[in-house]
């Protein structure tokens, strides 16, 4: 009899725990506030930005991303990656006031998610994320002021969501965008602009 009883004692947290295992097989996707630039940051880089370039971006296109499926992983979307982009240049001064009008901003900059490693499993997630960046002068008809390809990597450890792996790869991806913005905008500040 009280075996019985122990078992049934037993039966919500088990449930419980299946339920959150459940919840944790959904696909958690990245978001452009983590992976903007944070105030932080752009309060450092803003007094860095050379008077050249200050109004003078347009962000004109993003493309390799992907949604995230409804059952499994954290993949980004060019919506997101482009909201993250696009907000983190508004931030550093980098976009001109009146976007849209022709003839306004004097660089047009497109990018391209070439890679995003992610692992199927892990406590502690390390992700990988490669954008290539083509930054086009449009008064010297499209000639590329700046060409790279860079790849930054970020790891959410295990405690950042105990249940949830989705999550962690999600804070890992987005961590790794806004470092990868982050080395970009420095690299245009050690060049020399006319």
């Amino acid at each position: 009899m009280k075996t019985a009883a122990r078992r049934w004692s037993t039966l919500p947290p088990l449930a419980a725990l299946i339920s959150l295992l459940a919840l944790s097989g959904c696909g958690t996707p990245t978001d452009s506030p983590g992976m903007r630039l944070d105030a932080v940051e752009t309060l450092q880089l803003r007094s860095w930005v050379p008077p050249a370039l200050k109004g003078q971006v347009l962000l004109a296109s993003v493309s390799g991303g992907q949604p995230t499926g409804m059952f499994w992983g954290s993949k980004i979307s060019n919506p997101a990656l482009q909201e993250a982009i696009d907000e983190s240049l508004r931030g550093l001064g980098l976009v001109p006031y009146s976007p849209g009008m022709p003839g306004t901003g004097r660089y047009q900059l497109n990018v391209k998610l070439v890679e995003l490693e992610q692992p199927m499993v892990g406590l502690d997630i390390k992700v990988a994320v490669t954008l290539e960046y083509s930054l086009l002068d449009k008064e010297t008809e499209g000639k590329v002021a700046y060409q790279r390809r860079l790849r930054t990597l970020h790891t959410a450890n295990f405690s950042e969501a105990v249940f949830d792996q989705n999550t962690r790869t999600r804070i890992a991806s987005e961590a790794a965008v806004r470092k990868n913005v982050n080395t970009m905008v420095r690299e245009w500040m050690a060049m020399s602009w006319n």
